[in-house]
């Protein structure tokens, strides 16, 4: 069965000195200022879509991998990932940095490396991001 989320954004004045909100209506958790100036210089408490793409990027890459190793019989005592976008003004999100440390019982290294590669290709939101052309992904079994 699909499902569907909804964000929604308000946004007031012209690219650089304007600014925004950002709603998660679905989940209704909460309204987000965003700007401009989050997105090219320091966040200063203001979110940005990057940071949004790097939040649904890291939770779904986590959960990909959590699937993946219970498909194998493995249960992970944690997964811990970070997303790092990076937006280089006039041509875009240029990369994506996926960095993953997990504790799984039982794994081997190898098999622990296979399974991360293949979250990273089977996830949701890395294949709806498949334009960016430099998705790298770290991955350390502790």
């Amino acid at each position: 069965m699909a499902t569907t989320r909804t964000a929604t954004t308000h946004w007031e004045g012209n690219l650089l000195q304007g600014k925004g909100t950002v709603s998660l209506d679905s989940s209704k958790v909460g309204t987000f200022p965003v700007s401009w100036p989050a997105r090219v210089e320091e966040p200063n408490g203001v979110t940005s879509p990057e940071e949004l793409i790097a939040a649904a990027h890291s939770a779904c890459y986590s959960m990909a991998l959590s699937h993946g190793l219970a498909g194998q019989g493995h249960t992970a005592e944690h997964i811990d990932t970070e997303a790092d976008v990076t937006l280089q003004p006039g041509e875009g999100i240029t990369a994506i940095a996926l960095s993953v440390k997990a504790r799984v019982p039982g794994l081997s290294e190898g098999d622990f490396q296979a399974a991360a590669q293949n979250a990273k290709a089977n996830c949701p939101v890395s294949q709806a991001l498949a334009g960016v052309k430099n998705i790298t992904l770290t991955a350390e079994l502790l």
